[in-house]
Parts: structure tokens; C-alpha cells; sequence
């Protein structure tokens, strides 16, 4: 049974990435027909994420396990109140699948999100994620609600604070940025290359780029509520750097390190 899986999901991602992927649904899968549910919507098209079933379409980076994993973690850690609502800012939104899990697990009218990415693909699948997830765009009808709306903007522009409008301040601010460095990015496989936007992966020469922009945008003033939380996925090897870009760059204090499922140092958090 194992095997055939693993074929299913190969013929779609390549073996590499279907192993990866199969161990991942295996664990979380509670009997065999919940895993072949999961196996053949992967294959087809969309990709588990928590309880959330989302779209999947290249060249958007695919929602990731380890992702899921912190994530679930951050819902837990925010203090939410339908009296008090947050405002979360996820910088390299993609498919969405971090605040429309966020929107999902955290009581409902608590949070308002917004999304932000430089490719139009990406926008459109978030868009289209948002709606098939149920949640609505902000409005006056929906503050009952959680809330996603999306923006364009490149969070390594100089003019990007003005270009995406911004309505800080924000309690929450979340990204899964591009932190693939160049060499790391020239040996990656091609079921991953081929598939996913070079803008999704790679960070600069040493993958910190977008790390420093994010820096640079939540030390300015005003732009966090006093009690903030910064939850920033990280490549291999990079958690020590980025721990040290918050300390030293957003002069953010409080910072601990996450690990994911697999041992691997993942997630940088940073309390205001």
C-alpha cells in the first residue's frame, strides 16, 4: 500500500519530494483511508495544511509540513479576543496557507490578515484559497469574522512600506521568506526548481536578504503594538543569523528559536 502511494505522489512531485511528503502524511494520517484522501488530493492539485485542504499551482511554493508545524504553535501563543481584534502582516504570502490557518484556528472576529507578495500567481492562489477556506475580505459585514485581503508589493524595495499601504500598527507579523543561498539554490532538485518561482526560493548570496528588509521594516516606528510577535520561518543553518538580525537590526529583545518535527532549528520568534 506504501508503495503505491509513494508512485502516486512521484508521478506528481518527483521521488524525492514524495518520500518527504508521504513520511509527513503518514504521521499524520489516522488510519489508511484519511491517507489515501490525502495522497490523491496532493497528487491532484492541492496540498493539507492543518485541517485546511489548499490549492496548489506552480510556480507557487507548495505549502510545506514543517510550516504547518510552527504554525499551529503560533495560534496557540496569541492572545485572541473578539473584543480587541489582531492585525496580522505575512510578508511573501504565497499560497496564504500561514494566515488562512491562523484565520481558521483562531476564534472568529479575533483576526484580521493581510497578505503581501510581489507575484501576481501568488496573489490570485491566495485569493482563490481565501475563498475556498470561507474566509471573506475585510468589510463591515464581516467583522464577525476573520478576515484576508491581499496586496502586491517587494518587501526589498525602498519604497515598499508606501507602495503596499501598510495600516500598522500590527500585532502579529509572519514570513516564510525566499532563504535558499545561490549555491544551496543551484543543487536543489528539479522536481523543486521546475516547479516553484526562483523569487519563492532564493534569499541572496547567503539567504538573508529578506531577512534584513523585514528588520528594517518592523524597527520603524509605530509599525508594531507593544506586544507584538514576529514568527519568521529559516533555511538550514540560519536561525542563529536571523536570531541575531532581530536582536541587533529590529532591536527586538525577547527571541527564541523553534525547533520543527525533525530536530531542525525552523522558526525565529521575536516578542516586542
Amino acid at each position: 500500500m506504501a508503495s503505491m502511494f509513494l508512485n502516486t505522489l512521484a508521478a506528481a512531485l518527483g521521488p524525492k519530494q514524495a518520500a518527504n511528503e508521504l513520511k509527513w502524511m503518514q504521521r499524520q494520517a489516522k488510519n489508511i483511508p484519511i491517507l489515501a484522501q490525502m495522497v490523491q488530493r496532493r497528487s491532484a492539485g492541492s496540498q493539507p495544511f492543518g485541517p485546511l485542504n489548499l490549492l496548489a499551482r506552480p510556480p507557487v511554493l507548495i505549502p510545506r509540513p514543517e510550516t504547518e508545524h510552527w504554525v499551529i504553535k503560533l495560534a496557540d501563543r496569541i492572545p485572541a479576543s473578539t473584543q480587541s481584534p489582531k492585525q496580522l502582516l505575512d510578508l511573501g504570502t504565497g499560497s496564504g496557507c500561514i494566515p488562512l490557518l491562523l484565520c481558521h484556528l483562531l476564534p472568529q472576529g479575533s483576526l484580521h490578515a493581510r497578505g503581501v507578495d510581489i507575484s501576481e500567481h501568488a496573489l490570485r492562489l491566495a485569493t482563490d484559497n481565501a475563498e475556498l477556506c470561507g474566509t471573506p475580505q475585510p468589510s463591515e459585514a464581516n467583522i464577525t469574522h476573520n478576515t484576508f485581503s491581499v496586496t502586491h508589493g517587494n518587501f526589498l524595495s525602498p519604497s515598499f512600506s508606501d507602495d503596499a499601504k501598510f495600516t500598522p500598527p500590527y500585532d502579529i507579523i509572519t514570513s516564510n521568506p525566499p532563504y535558499i543561498p545561490w549555491d544551496e539554490y543551484l543543487q536543489l532538485p528539479r522536481s523543486v526548481s521546475a516547479y516553484e518561482d526562483p523569487k519563492a526560493l532564493f534569499g541572496g548570496p547567503d539567504g538573508l536578504a529578506f531577512y534584513h528588509a523585514i528588520a528594517l521594516l518592523i524597527r520603524r516606528k509605530g509599525f508594531l503594538r507593544t506586544g507584538a510577535i514576529v514568527a519568521l520561518e529559516v533555511g538550514h543553518r540560519q536561525a542563529q543569523d536571523v536570531e541575531q538580525i532581530m536582536r541587533a537590526e529590529a532591536h527586538m529583545h525577547d527571541v527564541e528559536i523553534w525547533p520543527d518535527p525533525w530536530g531542525k532549528q525552523r522558526t525565529v520568534v521575536a516578542h516586542m
